[in-house]
């Protein structure tokens, strides 16, 4: 029942059901009937047949699922996340993953600062370490007492200690969930032969006009094969953190935290990795022709797997699942039925559906698919993979110049190539057989299983109930308007509704 009253007109029009109640009240939607999609699915139905009279009634039919800004779009996109789990899982997950892997891979084996985020090898010219840095790499051996293993670690000597500490993590907890993994930040870093704690900042290093440079490997002269060892450390000794969780001193810094042994004159000291901020002068130091030609060649190594999988995303087997097809036939008959000749606007009905509302979502954040970590220059590098994605769904032609965006032009070549893929994807999928609505609430029921016991539906009820109490006047006024829900007596039920959660004490003033 409360699914029918919170979605009735009056709440929908009210001026104080801004887009962020129509968010939560469509995900708490998805957690209610998460072992019943079938239900769910008609209710989307019904609300996208709204949509789209109400979009073509409109100057701009296409904009229609672009944003998310009422109900029915928020629901679309909860619901294509938990339909297309299986897809992720069985098919374009792997692809997903070599990606993510490739693009941390390949910016790690260039010089990252650890206090910009900047790096050299990168696909955002937002994030290009524009200087040129001496760089000498270095092959630790780290022992693993428990385990009584050796692993090689390679690492740049312009690392910093905590910078080393993540890439010696990442080789001995290669297939290790990253949540159940220890962090950088509880751990010292023991060069045995020296008998040395290795720190990001110590002594080796004295204040210049409140400038402090963050030790990096060479400072120490941390020599190829020197045998250390990763520690539990006795104290915490870590820098200020900022409100979003990353530590800062005058500036930000972008790792967890950083061992430190701190004096009350050192307190408002600006610390650089590489590159001092601002600095005007380095910001200058290549020139666009430069930082274009690095930008492409890191682009020419990530090639391979940023066309898989888009590749992947955009074929259209036998097997695919039985919601896209289902969806894109619902959008295209919703265009004959309101004789839309234009066929560009069923084009991007779907592109808006599925293209950019769900996969723009996950090249984005793979941290929502896996259990990973994304750094700000990794999470840069896929914003550009996800732009030219967005870029391959335009119908129309790009007009670039020399002076267009890096990343528009990163991507000339590709793009057309990419957005034949997205027509031959659309094409495939109109002339397969339709899906049956057997066959639809089969797959439904299925993800319904995969989907039981993720939420509590408790919390979930009562948060959707907090609506409920809030426009109880708009609700029941309309209620009692209607003579459909007042033949089936919504407006008493409701009120038993109020009377159970509040009591008959309050049940009259809901109504005032």
């Amino acid at each position: 029942m409360l699914d029918h009253v919170v979605l009735h007109p009056p709440i929908k029009k009210t001026k104080s059901f801004g887009i962020r109640d129509k968010s939560n009240v469509a995900s708490l939607l998805i957690i209610l009937y998460q072992n019943n999609l079938e239900y769910i699915t008609e209710i989307i139905k019904s609300l996208l047949k709204e949509l789209v009279e109400k979009s073509v009634e409109g100057k701009h039919p296409k904009l229609m699922l672009r944003r998310t800004e009422s109900v029915v779009e928020k629901l679309l996109a909860n619901w294509l996340a938990l339909c297309m789990y299986k897809n992720l899982e069985e098919s374009t997950g792997s692809s997903l993953y070599l990606l993510y892997q490739a693009i941390k891979f390949q910016v790690v084996k260039g010089p990252v600062d650890a206090v910009t985020g900047d790096a050299r090898y990168s696909l955002s010219e937002d994030r290009l370490l524009r200087t040129e840095n001496r760089l000498e790499p270095v092959t630790i051996t780290l022992n693993v007492e428990y385990e009584g293993k050796k692993y090689k670690c390679r690492c740049l000597d312009c690392d910093t200690i905590t910078q080393a500490k993540d890439k010696m993590l990442d080789v001995i907890y290669r297939n290790i969930p990253y949540s159940t993994r220890p962090a950088g930040e509880d751990l010292d870093l023991d060069w045995v032969n020296e008998n040395k704690t290795l720190q990001d900042e110590d002594n080796l290093k004295w204040k210049d006009n409140g400038w402090k440079q963050i030790n990096m490997l060479k400072d120490y002269k941390l020599c190829n094969g020197a045998d250390v060892v990763l520690t539990q450390y006795q104290k915490c000794r870590t820098l200020p953190r900022s409100p979003n969780g990353s530590v800062h001193s005058s500036g930000f810094y972008n790792r967890e935290a950083v061992p430190i042994t701190r004096t009350d004159s050192e307190v408002g000291t600006k610390y650089w990795h590489l590159v001092k901020q601002p600095d005007d002068a380095q910001t200058k130091g290549l020139s666009s022709e430069i930082y274009l030609t690095r930008l492409l060649a890191t682009k020419g190594t990530l090639k391979q797997y940023i066309d898989d999988f888009i590749k992947t995303v955009l074929t259209a087997s036998p097997n695919m699942l039985p919601v896209i097809k289902y969806l894109f036939d619902f959008l295209d008959d919703a265009a004959k039925q309101h004789n839309i000749t234009d066929p560009e606007v069923a084009y991007t009905w779907k592109c808006n559906s599925l293209l950019l509302r769900f996969w723009v979502n996950i090249i984005k954040n793979p941290d929502f698919v896996f259990d990973i970590h994304k750094t700000n220059i990794v999470d840069s590098c896929l914003s550009v993979v996800a732009q030219c994605f967005m870029d391959s769904c335009s119908t129309s032609d790009q007009n670039l110049s020399k002076d267009s965006p890096s990343n528009k032009l990163l991507f000339a070549k590709d793009i057309p190539v990419f957005k034949k893929s997205v027509s031959k994807y659309f094409e495939d999928i109109q002339r397969m057989p339709a899906v049956s609505d057997q066959d639809l609430n089969a797959y439904l029921a299925e993800v319904s299983r995969m989907s039981t016991n993720y939420f509590t539906k408790d919390n979930a009820l009562f948060e959707l109930y907090s609506y409920v109490q809030k426009y109880s006047n708009e609700i029941n006024e309309s209620l009692e308007a209607d003579s459909l829900t007042k033949a089936q007596q919504f407006p008493d039920r409701l009120g038993n509704v109020i009377t159970n959660m509040e009591g008959p004490s309050n049940v009259g003033m809901a109504y005032v």
